[in-house]
């Protein structure tokens, strides 16, 4: 109900096309299941796509890529997002996402605990905070992940160091 409420909520407020993008695909936990639900729900807006469940994660992550920002449950999906500096709202049932949230933030920026989730004052609030803030977190992004990828560079070093 809340996630309906937050697709309501983004069609009325701005004149974007909402891309529903599966990242999970298994046999019993396949995301393109429940988005398929909603995009029956407003496909008449003609504001609404399903992307299909058989793309390469290149093929999703370029997508997401160019999208205004991103809203995911899905960890590499978020991080697809981030390392490409689209504006993120994360919809955390992890505390991996909270972690990464603060690693690029210094703080739990737009993300959404488990009990947040199927609340829609939350959701729609949230949003709303990240099209508000949508140039200052692309800003951070852009400083932050080239930090980030820096870091990673020089972890690797330091292991491939550890056998020479």
């Amino acid at each position: 109900e809340a996630t309906v409420e937050l697709i309501k909520h983004i069609l009325s407020k701005t004149e974007s096309v909402i891309a529903l993008t599966p990242h999970v695909i298994d046999e019993g936990n396949d995301d393109s299941e429940l988005l398929k639900k909603l995009y029956d729900k407003f496909e008449n807006t003609n504001r609404i796509i399903l992307l299909p469940n058989n793309l390469t994660a290149i093929q999703y992550k370029g997508y997401i890529a160019r999208m205004r920002c991103f809203i995911g449950a899905r960890t590499h999906a978020t991080i697809a997002a981030y390392s490409n500096y689209v504006p993120t709202m994360v919809l955390g049932y992890s505390i991996k996402s909270r972690g990464i949230a603060k690693d690029l933030f210094g703080e739990e920026k737009l993300v959404l605990g488990i009990n947040d989730i199927s609340s829609k004052e939350k959701l729609t609030n949230g949003f709303d905070e990240l099209l508000r803030d949508e140039d200052k977190i692309r800003m951070t992004l852009e400083k932050k992940i080239p930090e980030i990828k820096k870091m990673s560079y020089k972890s690797a070093e330091y292991v491939k160091g550890l056998f020479n």
